[in-house]
């Protein structure tokens, strides 16, 4: 966390999450230890720890807290969790899930994204995330199969690869259309509305 930080403004930023609907003990104590001033963009430090999702370069953004709150929870993280996750942004989730996990593997298609997101998990030693330059579309083979897949875009129906990397008795947590859906041995739960931005496709240009 910065110098100037308040320990004040955690308890205040925690009691927001309960207030917003995060009520799940570990995912809360995942966004306690994962400081959101590390992972926003300098400028917007200030703001981090408001429940506002803030722009980040490539034309994308920092999710609110209270999504990622909600999308941890709902990932149902254990300890011995081997975690994809497709879109970093900021790397922000990536971290507070490497709270409650062995190991994060993220993807994103934006290489300043995947660039950035490397040096604030270097920073915050973080041994044990990795993010990769790649079409999050198409999964990451090389660390399958997974116990838990997140995405952090919308898409219109799960593609068939993450099914295919996806440990025996694991699940996926992704919006499909506009509900936050949950996936685990073939059966399918919706967990109420969620809107994000559709997840691009292939590895981008900039």
């Amino acid at each position: 966390m910065s110098e100037d930080f308040d320990p004040q403004r955690l308890m205040r930023f925690v009691l927001d999450m309960r207030t917003a609907g995060v009520t799940d003990a570990r995912a809360l104590r995942a966004l306690e230890l994962t400081p959101r001033d590390h992972y926003a963009p300098g400028h917007l430090a200030a703001l981090a720890y408001d429940d506002s999702g803030l722009p980040l370069p490539c034309g994308q953004s920092m999710t609110k807290p209270s999504v990622v709150g909600r999308m941890i929870a709902a990932l149902d993280v254990r300890e011995s969790d081997n975690v994809l996750e497709i879109g970093v942004g900021s790397g922000f989730q990536a971290a507070a899930i490497a709270a409650l996990a062995r190991k994060v593997m993220t993807l994103d298609r934006h290489r300043q994204l995947v660039t950035d997101a490397r040096e604030r998990f270097g920073l915050a030693r973080l041994m044990q995330v990795h993010a990769h330059l790649a079409d999050g579309r198409d999964g990451w083979a090389e660390g399958a199969p997974y116990d838990r897949i997140i995405a952090n875009g919308a898409v219109d129906a799960i593609p068939d690869v993450w099914r295919a990397q996806l440990a025996a008795g694991g699940l996926i947590v992704a919006p499909v259309g506009d509900r936050l859906m949950r996936f685990r041995d073939g059966a399918e739960e919706d967990l109420g509305p969620l809107k994000l931005a559709p997840l691009g496709v292939g590895v981008a240009a900039d």
